[in-house]
């Protein structure tokens, strides 16, 4: 049987690595030439194996990975509805099981182990994602994503591993396009210069659902204290920011980052503190709050109400911002807003994450907006 492949397969084809990570652009083929692999050469290599096939939400697979590989199954009367379980969406090929499954779908994901693991668009998925996947996982790990994120754990996690091979293909790398499809992704070098990097080019580039788009450089000598910002955790982080500004830039600097804080011990590390003005802090902790203002400290809960999340959010994207420490970093690179099953946008932040985020934005919104019951102005 002659098949029609491109570079992509030949990647898995050629690869003897552990993992290999498929970055491309739109309509390079990767998720196609992945499933062709699967289908012609893995499975007749291969016999009773669990293969699976995941993405972040069932509809988003339903309407991407697993259309294709049946498409692909039927355009090569590879089909047989005796093989296929559309209640479990499992299908059997050369008694290899292979299971579509999603993150949302959490006893599936702790469940069977496997030997073969495809992540389709593997940067909708948080690191904790991808570790509750690989744990289960004895043999090869395929990912394929467009590089819509400019900072992602697949870059710092995955592909720079000695058991990784690491592959960027763009449209130019897929012989089968339609003309007026190429005209059409070509246009974007006209008409968005950031689609372009990413969609076009295959390279890194800052997604829509990242919130905050910052950098990292230290205070300038100049800048003007602002105010404090603290967000009470245990098992999560206690954190503790200062937070500067120089007309329209605000630079933020990661103080306290430390899990299995009593009162006692938050009260005694800011004794050690030469505090330079106020602290706002988690008005969901009132006792802790109390005990520290009994004990001289400055410190006043934040002021809440109906949507000041986003009334914080707003006031810190009005401003430039710099951030200084580690977590800090990694919180606003994975801050993103939530997609919902859909794959579209909400105005929801990503929540679990974001201690440090927290403290300063009680720090700016207390001091730079007028709370007011979910309404705000800017001074």
């Amino acid at each position: 049987m002659e098949i029609t492949t491109n570079k992509v397969f030949r990647h898995l084809a050629k690869s003897d690595k552990k993992i290999i990570a498929e970055q491309g652009g739109t309509r390079s083929g990767k998720t196609y030439n992945i499933l062709m692999w699967i289908i012609f050469a893995y499975t007749r290599e291969h016999t009773g194996e669990t293969i699976t096939i995941v993405r972040k939400t069932f509809p988003s697979v339903r309407a991407t990975v697993m259309r294709d590989f049946f498409e692909i199954l039927k355009k090569y009367e590879l089909y047989s509805e005796d093989n296929h379980s559309k209640s479990a969406n499992e299908y059997i090929l050369n008694d290899n099981l292979i299971e579509f499954i999603s993150l949302d779908q959490p006893q599936k994901i702790r469940g069977r182990k496997r030997d073969l693991l495809f992540i389709n668009e593997a940067n909708e998925l948080t690191y904790e994602d991808w570790q509750q996947l690989i744990f289960r996982t004895s043999g090869r790990i395929i990912l394929d994503y467009n590089p819509s994120d400019e900072y992602s754990w697949i870059y710092d996690k995955v592909v720079t591993r000695e058991d990784c091979d690491y592959f960027v293909t763009t449209y130019k790398d897929n012989p089968f396009l339609d003309p007026t499809i190429i005209e059409e992704i070509e246009r974007l070098k006209e008409t968005d210069e950031t689609y372009w990097q990413i969609y076009g080019l295959g390279q890194r580039g800052i997604s829509k659902a990242t919130i905050f788009q910052f950098q990292e450089s230290e205070v300038p000598e100049d800048a003007e204290f602002l105010s404090y910002g603290m967000d009470f955790g245990f098992n999560d982080p206690t954190t503790f920011v200062e937070v500067y500004r120089k007309e329209n830039t605000l630079y933020a600097r990661e103080l306290l980052y430390r899990t299995n804080m009593t009162g006692y011990d938050i009260a005694k590390y800011l004794k050690e503190v030469e505090l330079k003005g106020i602290i706002y802090a988690d008005s969901a902790r009132p006792e802790i709050i109390e005990e520290l203002r009994r004990m001289g400290i400055p410190i006043r809960p934040t002021k809440k109400g109906a949507n000041s999340v986003h009334a914080g959010i707003d006031v810190l994207k009005r401003h430039k911002l710099n951030v200084i420490g580690d977590n800090f970093v990694q919180e606003m690179r994975n801050y993103k807003w939530i997609e919902d099953k859909s794959g579209k946008l909400t105005n929801i932040p990503q929540d679990g994450n974001d201690h440090l985020i927290d403290a300063f934005r009680y720090a700016t919104y207390n001091v730079l907006a007028k709370p007011n019951y979910g309404t705000y102005a800017i001074r």
